[in-house]
């Protein structure tokens, strides 16, 4: 049962930021930047955090690092903590075959986590009919919100029959859509309305390339001869996990001016400003390959970790990909948070 203020939390759309790793040069947990990393979303006036998933590394659960239930548990007590709101949305990502996703499932629940971000990545020889059979188990553990990852980060495409039927499993609240594709993208969302649980899905954009076109768009379907309206509520992204006062502060400008009805053409310029950013983060140009590395970076030169390490060494920035985030921080001041986190960098590390 979705706690009820998480619930309309969830429907009315916030900012989610997926919570990045700290680690330290010998790439073990920075326990300590760990901490200060939730403390600065919660500042930055998130509506909820994400953790476990992507951008924290898929590898926090390999036997080698084992580190899955310790950052998951870092994150809860820093909310509780800072006493955030009853409405605050706690996610924990859950992945892998069934046994693990249930044992994750449960872990996350018994900690305070009110839904689990499920995967459908990392499971190529498993079939959609088995992905289903998956979530609606999953399901009966813990409120789930359906993730579409990208290929190029491990997850699959998905038919629009997939997003049909998962939609009409109780239990499903929302679904994440990013696959980084407009074709599929729509598939999500027309799947949707397609359902008789159409009200009860929130949709959230993790489409990092595309955040504000996502946010201002109306989607509209004839379903029996009558034309639904659906909109992607909020984001749940990796983008948001850097420069996120600001994230937060833009977001809320989208919220207003939908109440209004008319979108200015700067607001569509911002657009692409920020996916010019996210490109630099997110090294589209070598299939994301610097996408952790590259939030990372940002995230250093604030103070916030002590480097841009991952678990694995293989992930690391592309060629040039300094350069472009020399670029983007450049051209783009009005973007970064630089000054907030200044401001309050030596609060967030204190004990």
């Amino acid at each position: 049962m979705l706690n009820p203020a998480v619930k309309k939390q969830l429907h009315e759309g916030t900012v989610i930021p997926a919570h990045p790793l700290a680690l330290t040069e010998h790439r073990q947990l920075d326990e300590a930047g760990q901490r200060a990393l939730t403390r600065y979303y919660i500042d930055a006036g998130v509506g909820g955090v994400a953790v476990g998933v992507h951008t924290t590394q898929f590898e926090i659960r390999d036997p080698q690092f084992n580190l899955f239930e310790k950052v998951l548990t870092l994150a809860i007590e820093e909310m509780r903590k800072a006493h955030v709101p009853d409405s605050f949305i706690k996610i924990g990502g859950i992945s892998g075959h069934i046994e693990q996703a249930i044992e994750e499932a449960k872990f996350i629940k018994a900690i305070g986590y009110d839904l689990g971000l499920l995967s459908m990545g990392g499971l190529p020889n498993i079939s959609e009919e088995e992905l289903l059979n998956r979530t609606g188990k999953i399901a009966e553990i813990i409120p789930v919100i359906g993730f579409y990852l990208q290929p190029a980060v491990g997850g699959r495409v998905l038919s629009y029959d997939f997003w049909r039927k998962l939609a009409d499993i109780p239990n499903v609240h929302g679904i994440k859509i990013a696959p980084f594709n407009r074709y599929q993208t729509l598939d999500v969302i027309r799947a949707v309305c397609h359902s008789t649980r159409n009200e009860e899905i929130a949709i959230y954009t993790g489409n990092d390339d595309n955040i504000v076109n996502d946010l201002l768009t109306t989607y509209r379907f004839a379903v029996n001869g009558e034309k639904i309206d659906k909109q992607i509520v909020g984001g749940l992204l990796g983008h948001w996990s850097v420069w996120t006062k600001t994230a937060v502060a833009i977001f809320n400008q989208i919220k207003s001016i939908q109440s209004i009805g008319e979108i200015p053409s700067e607001l569509l310029t911002l657009g692409q400003e920020i996916t010019d950013a996210n490109a630099a983060f997110f090294d589209p140009n070598n299939q994301f390959k610097g996408s952790i590395a590259g939030i990372n970076e940002v995230l250093a030169r604030q103070g916030l970790l002590q480097g841009r390490w991952c678990l694995l060494e293989k992930e690391k920035l592309s060629p040039n990909q300094l350069a472009e985030i020399d670029r983007v921080y450049s051209e783009y001041p009005h973007l970064h948070d630089d000054a907030f986190v200044k401001e309050n960098l030596a609060k967030w590390f204190r004990e």
